[in-house]
């Protein structure tokens, strides 16, 4: 047997709770199939080993299901594996953040920055957003609980975005003027 009791029980447990989440998704025109929904959870096994973490029940992965469904960067062509990547992504934060936040406000912070600075770029928001914000709780940041996760970013963003002033300065540099 291939498999200890306890993974046969989370797979078997998991996998409804994973495909119950159709019944919402799909007005947003996502599903995941059982084959997508096993492919999600042994993913998430394999993440959880790799992180070092043991979790009992879907964990994230029901949650980001509902909380990205509306994504404006997530369509069904791309979503068992962006899906994948948040999981991935929550699971190091987990870690990276010494489990400080909850997994609503973790969840909440990676969809707004999903959303309004990464415009969907998984990769900037491991690596710029998440990083910089992780390193903020490391030294005690604790602001995130009093907004369940929400507009906590905005404090710690580092980057230069586009503006009409960024914009008009950059477009007389490229004209020579």
């Amino acid at each position: 047997m291939d498999n200890n009791w306890l993974d046969l029980l989370q797979n078997t447990t998991q996998l409804p709770e994973v495909l119950e989440t159709n019944r919402y998704t799909e007005r947003f025109g996502l599903t995941v199939s059982e084959q997508d929904a096993q492919r999600i959870l042994e993913n998430r096994k394999r993440t959880l080993q790799e992180q070092r973490r043991v979790e009992f029940g879907s964990g994230c992965v029901t949650k980001l299901m509902y909380e990205f469904c509306d994504s404006a960067y997530i369509d069904q062509n791309n979503y068992v594996d962006t899906i994948i990547r948040l999981q991935d992504i929550f699971y190091l934060y987990k870690n990276e953040m010494n489990d400080e936040m909850t997994d609503d406000e973790l969840i909440h912070l990676m969809k707004e920055q999903y959303e309004k600075l990464c415009f969907g770029d998984p990769d900037y928001l491991e690596s710029t957003c998440l990083a910089e914000f992780a390193q903020a709780v490391r030294a005690g940041y604790r602001g995130f609980r009093e907004t369940d996760g929400y507009g906590a970013y905005s404090a710690f963003d580092r980057q230069e975005r586009w503006n009409d002033e960024l914009y008009e300065e950059t477009l007389a540099d490229l004209c020579g003027r």
